[in-house]
């Protein structure tokens, strides 16, 4: 399948473009650009939301459609593998039209099924805890190929229910690609779309500022999640390289400024690390850093990882250290883990490339 893809985008140094990337607007331009009525973007904007390939767009002309294969590919990505947890969760490695390797996994839920997404090929930012980033950052995901990972897993579970909310919290820091994250915000929530609504969306960061105060500018009012992990600066540094560049104060203040300009309670990530961020004293520091701050702080219990010697917190310790946040006035859950033993967990998702050569 790899070397057919390959053939269908190669045009010397050209790459094909995605229709999944496209708007509305911009897909309508291509449209009237082919010299067809503009009614058959919303056509053809229904099949990309389906994830149709093109032989699916029955509705179409076969001339357009053979004028749109020879510059846009019809689907971003294909399915490789997928892994199933006992838990029901499902993690996809997906192969891009570029070759790239990517994961994404399917979160089972009574309430409302969701789809935990990946945004960069790889991740720069180096959590000592965390699989994404071993291999380091590869390439930037566009919004089309992001987008196409909800698309493909809400055809794939369209029976029991498809998905109806989506988490940014797969391989790749989100606010590090801020553009083809905005953007694949507005695709997925568009009406046109596949009818998921911005509250039901959420975005992860380890802490970025700029660009937490850019996201609240730029009309996103989801919910936005701090990976925090440590409550000091000494600490963080231990296993996050971005406490070097920005400290847990200045993640406070813009977390604050984004409240301000969304009134959206933001959430605190927390992996549980033992003997290193589960002590009272960790406890006294997140009240002191947290407090004033409109939060909710979810506690996860490390999940294990290749290449970290890190080891977890006790479920027991878990639930002490977070009945201790809330009798200080803090909201804190324990975060139910789905997905583990099928690598698809926290901090458990990479590009698993080089284990596939």
């Amino acid at each position: 399948m790899r070397r057919i893809l390959h053939s269908q985008i190669q045009k010397g140094e050209q790459l094909i473009k995605l229709l999944a990337d496209l708007d509305m607007s911009e897909l309508t331009d291509v449209v009237i650009s082919l010299g067809e009525p503009k009614y058959r973007a919303k056509q053809i904007m229904r099949h990309i939301v389906a994830y149709d390939s093109y032989d699916e767009y029955t509705d179409i002309p076969k001339a357009m459609i053979e004028k749109l294969r020879e510059s846009y590919a019809d689907k971003a990505l294909v399915e490789k593998t997928r892994a199933i947890s006992s838990d029901g969760a499902v993690r996809y490695l997906f192969e891009t039209v570029h070759g790239d390797l990517i994961e994404a996994v399917f979160l089972p839920h009574n309430y409302g099924n969701s789809v935990c997404v990946s945004c960069q090929v790889g991740c720069g930012m180096g959590c000592v805890f965390c699989a994404s980033g071993y291999y380091g950052l590869q390439r930037n995901l566009s919004a089309g190929e992001i987008l196409s990972q909800v698309l493909f897993i809400a055809r794939e579970h369209k029976a029991n229910g498809g998905v109806k909310k989506v988490v940014m919290m797969g391989s790749g820091s989100p606010l590090a690609n801020y553009d083809n994250t905005l953007k694949f915000t507005k695709l997925l929530t568009s009406d046109n779309g596949i009818n998921i609504g911005m509250r039901q969306l959420s975005i992860s960061t380890c802490g970025i500022p700029d660009k937490i105060e850019r996201l609240a500018k730029d009309g996103f009012s989801g919910t936005l999640s701090l990976s925090l992990h440590a409550p000091t600066d000494d600490k963080r540094k231990k296993i996050m390289r971005i406490a070097e560049r920005y400290s847990v104060k200045e993640l406070v203040s813009a977390l604050k400024k984004f409240f301000d300009e969304t009134k959206r309670r933001v959430v605190i990530e927390y992996i549980l690390i033992s003997g290193f961020n589960d002590t009272d004293g960790d406890i006294s520091a997140i009240k002191s850093l947290l407090g004033g701050l409109c939060c909710h702080i979810n506690l996860i219990p490390l999940n294990p990882t290749d290449h970290c010697d890190l080891k977890p917190t006790s479920r027991k310790r878990a639930y002490e250290f977070c009945n201790k946040l809330t009798s200080m006035g803090l909201s804190a859950t324990v975060r139910r883990s789905m997905g583990s033993d099928a690598a698809g967990a926290c901090g458990q998702l990479k590009n698993r490339t080089i284990e596939q050569k």
